[in-house]
């Protein structure tokens, strides 16, 4: 499979992400896919295009927007729980990385895997969390999606990791990212 290259970032490639992501689950066998969604507005695309995977959503933390916010609606949560998904909702992974590197080195990782891209960062970030959270196993490949501002942009595979064990985590592929 190519790599996709968006001409820019942001929720209009939301679809063809979603789609790309798909295409690779299906053809190499991976049950496994992490989204992330502030709004639920890709939650609910990859909701439709997943079923039957094993499909973790990763939100912002409750303040992450003000004191006391939470941005991912309570009733979109509720649904998806309803339906298998399972909706994560925890600290940013490369906040907590100190146990790996030392307190300022979550933050040069971070800006170093957006010289790729955010949404490269993003999927990084959110596959740490899954991993944390043991919603997906770090022995066995995933597909995370991920995006620049809102919607998906960004589609890789990649082996997780644990945030104590981050430079474990291995990203395999690049499917898709904005240039």
């Amino acid at each position: 499979m190519e790599v996709t290259y968006f001409a820019s970032g942001g929720r209009e490639n939301t679809d063809e992400a979603i789609r790309i992501a798909k295409a690779y689950a299906e053809e190499n066998g991976i049950s496994s896919i992490i989204v992330a969604s502030t709004t639920g507005y890709t939650a609910e695309k990859a909701a439709t295009a997943f079923k039957g995977k094993n499909l973790v959503i990763v939100t912002h933390v409750t303040g992450f927007a003000g004191a006391n916010t939470q941005q991912f609606p309570a009733e979109l949560r509720k649904r998806l729980e309803a339906a298998g998904v399972h909706v994560l909702t925890t600290a940013h992974a490369f906040g907590g990385i100190g146990k790996a590197v030392e307190a300022s080195a979550g933050e040069v990782i971070a800006n170093t895997l957006r010289m790729l891209s955010e949404g490269v960062k993003v999927a990084v970030e959110i596959a740490l969390m899954a991993a944390d959270a043991g919603l997906v196993r770090t022995d066995e490949d995933v597909v995370a999606i991920a995006g620049t501002g809102r919607g998906a942009d960004t589609v890789l595979v990649l082996q997780p990791a644990n945030s104590s064990r981050v430079f474990e985590l291995r990203v395999k592929k690049i499917l898709a990212k904005p240039v």
